[in-house]
């Protein structure tokens, strides 16, 4: 007898693992409509699959259904940007921890590799290639200092983090000529097997980060005109209703 339930979740899992990929990965970026027939035809599946697969992607606040149009890639507020710096801060911590303790000559010696040619630049082509870079590089030490929960709870925090100015910055919230030392000090630290060292720079890392977008909260909230105090109604009517001298 065939076992369709076991075959049917294992594509349904796929289905789910490359569709999450392509927003990791910015195929499809935050606002973007999720097409659902061209997918299925990429993927070479029916929609039951697809379905189940936005279905999970919906629970975990990364897709959005609109109904009578459909799913679409999650925008993210500013304050739910805020708070996966804050998880990110704590958890990816954890695992430059154990990536430093854990790392082998071959994986230091690729880990060394990352932004090797970044450009700092102000044009918009070097801030795209850097993000990718900057993208790459934290998936890698997700992957080599987590465990399984933790790298599909670090890759969700992930994505809402890099959501955050992606039509302008391509989801950096601080500049590459700030951000380059930082990686590579952290680089180092890790591939030397200074777990203490690593934890504290990684942490370090995300809560500048935050800091700098809570400065840009608190500056853009300074900015809105501020509304002007209503009457109270009960006085306007005493008022009226005074003589006159």
């Amino acid at each position: 007898m065939r076992k369709l339930g076991t075959r049917h979740e294992n594509l349904d899992r796929k289905v789910y693992r490359e569709l999450k990929s392509m927003i990791v990965d910015r195929k499809l970026k935050p606002g973007d409509k999720i097409l659902q027939e061209k997918i299925s035809q990429e993927f070479g599946v029916s929609r039951t699959p697809l379905m189940c697969a936005l279905k999970k992607l919906e629970q975990e606040k990364l897709v959005q259904a609109i109904p009578r149009r459909g799913f679409y890639v999650r925008r993210f507020t500013k304050e739910e940007v805020l708070e996966a710096f804050e998880l990110r801060e704590i958890l990816e911590g954890l695992a430059a921890r154990r990536a430093a303790i854990i790392i082998t000559a071959i994986q230091a010696e690729r880990l060394r590799g990352f932004f090797t040619d970044a450009d700092v630049s102000e044009s918009g082509q070097g801030i795209k290639r850097y993000a990718d870079e900057d993208r790459r590089f934290h998936n890698f030490l997700i992957e080599l200092g987590g465990f399984d929960l933790l790298n599909d709870i670090l890759e969700n925090y992930n994505i809402i983090t890099v959501s955050y100015r992606v039509d302008v910055m391509e989801g950096l919230v601080r500049h590459p000529r700030e951000t380059l030392p930082e990686h590579r000090a952290l680089i180092e630290a890790i591939a030397s097997g200074k777990p203490d060292l690593a934890e504290k720079l990684a942490r370090q890392h995300f809560a500048r980060s935050r800091q700098q977008l809570l400065k840009e909260m608190e500056l853009e909230k300074a900015r809105r005109p501020s509304k002007p105090a209503a009457s109270h109604p009960r006085a306007v009517r005493t008022s009226q209703q005074e003589p006159g001298p």
